[in-house]
């Protein structure tokens, strides 16, 4: 997410570290820069002049403390001049209890987010939610819900007929919502706004009267997904924006902008397809990435999710820690995104990314490792230490890899098990991932 832009935002600032002091006419300089960059990300022009007014008026006149280099005093304020832009982190139900009613345009994931919101609530929350679509227009879109619960053990409102319309669903529905802690209504989308759906949304939302009504919006529509948001908030009076496919937004203009021009807050974002790449939106941490500081709280709450977490105690630790249990935190990596998953909460990453290339790293290297243990006998597994130069040259061919690639793997596995035996806290779980991937 922010790619380019945060290429670009890191280049600029880090040009004023060459300097000794921060003058009226590098703030200039810098600021201009900044508001091309957020325009080529397709941030919208309004956002662009409030963010540099502010950010012209914040920095003009500011002392530089002999302790802070002019490159961190503009660090930070971007930083907080992002956070202020992006607005507030705000939860969906505060008190976990009540009706969502998920809004958007056809093709923006709609559908796929209302089940990945319904899973986080189910398993990290513990609340037990139902699901209801009220799209009767697209093909197999009821059908497309139905499957999607049923995969991931949520509860999904059937009680449907051939003949009935979003207004039948929707009613027949509200008899058994006391039953759940949650209950979620996927509405229709259209290809473009239009009266009728407006209408049909407008007279839902009278019927199912819902504690939260949330935008669903596709952040590679650039200025389009302003406009709707726009239209839709003007209509429903949104609660709230959720952001899909960020993962393979380079631009992110969208999320620039979505929150200063509707005032609706982000509250969650999507970054891939799976049904827990759902994450709650945390402004300081989203500017943070975008200036390449890193998101470390990010990545814990990643790699201690539940499911991780139980897998995790499972694991012998210690001197106990062999290469079966080295095989299962690998697991865990692969969890999280895999390398590049892990890389991108990292501060710095993106000034090291050429050497990253040139190294190698990348998200195959874990399969590999995997691939090298499964080629070891159940003793090699628990006793790495008879593994001699024979069984290695065996263990690489078993696995298509080279024996310098196995050696590296249990030089690897030695330096975990050494961090293993001091930290017993899953929690420290991050300090040592790095090592699974080191050259």
């Amino acid at each position: 997410m922010f790619s380019n832009l945060s290429e670009k935002l890191v280049s600029i600032i880090s040009k004023i570290g060459k300097r000794g002091i921060l003058t009226e006419e590098i703030v200039e300089s810098t600021i201009r820069e900044i508001r091309v960059s957020l325009l080529e990300a397709d941030v919208a022009l309004p956002v662009v002049k409030a963010f540099s007014a502010d950010l012209k008026e914040k920095l003009i006149g500011q002392k530089v403390i002999n302790s802070i280099t002019p490159e961190q005093t503009i660090i930070k304020s971007v930083y907080d001049e992002l956070v202020k832009l992006l607005g507030e982190h705000s939860e969906i139900l505060e008190n976990k209890r009540g009706k969502i009613m998920m809004l958007g345009l056809q093709g923006t994931g709609k559908t796929t987010t209302s089940a990945k919101l319904a899973s986080l609530f189910r398993n990290k929350l513990k609340k037990k939610v139902l699901l209801v679509s009220l799209d009767t227009y697209r093909p197999a879109a009821i059908e497309q819900l139905k499957i999607l619960a049923k995969n991931n053990s949520i509860d999904f409102f059937d009680d449907i007929a051939p003949n009935d319309n979003p207004i039948d669903i929707a009613k027949k529905s509200l008899k058994i919502q006391n039953s759940y802690d949650i209950v979620i209504y996927d509405t229709a989308g259209r290809l473009h706004i239009d009266e009728t759906m407006m209408n049909e949304v407008s007279e839902l939302k009278t019927i199912i009267n819902p504690d939260e009504s949330l935008l669903v919006i596709d952040s590679m529509m650039g200025q389009d997904a302003i406009n709707t948001a726009k239209a839709f908030h003007e209509k429903m009076n949104l609660t709230g924006l959720i952001l899909t496919r960020v993962d393979g937004d380079s631009r992110g203009g969208a999320a620039l902008s979505a929150k200063y021009i509707t005032n609706c807050q982000i509250k969650y974002i999507c970054s891939g397809e799976k049904i827990g790449d759902i994450e709650q939106f945390h402004p300081e941490r989203i500017a943070s990435r975008i200036l390449d500081q890193g998101d470390v709280l990010s990545l814990v709450e990643k790699a201690m999710d539940s499911e991780i977490a139980d897998d995790i105690k499972n694991v012998a630790t210690g001197k106990n820690f062999d290469l079966n249990g080295m095989e299962q935190y690998l697991k865990q990596l692969e969890k999280i995104g895999g390398v590049s998953g892990f890389l991108k909460f990292i501060p710095g990453i993106g000034r090291i990314k050429e050497q990253l290339k040139e190294a190698n790293v990348n998200d195959k290297m874990v399969a590999h490792q995997i691939a090298i243990i499964r080629s070891m006998t159940k003793a090699e597994r628990k006793d790495p230490k008879i593994l001699n130069a024979s069984r290695r040259r065996r263990i690489a061919k078993g696995c298509a890899q080279e024996v310098a690639d196995v050696n590296r793997l249990i030089k690897q596995f030695e330096q975990v098990r050494t961090m293993m035996s001091r930290f017993q806290d899953p929690s420290m779980m991050q300090s040592f991932a790095g090592k699974l991937f080191g050259r």
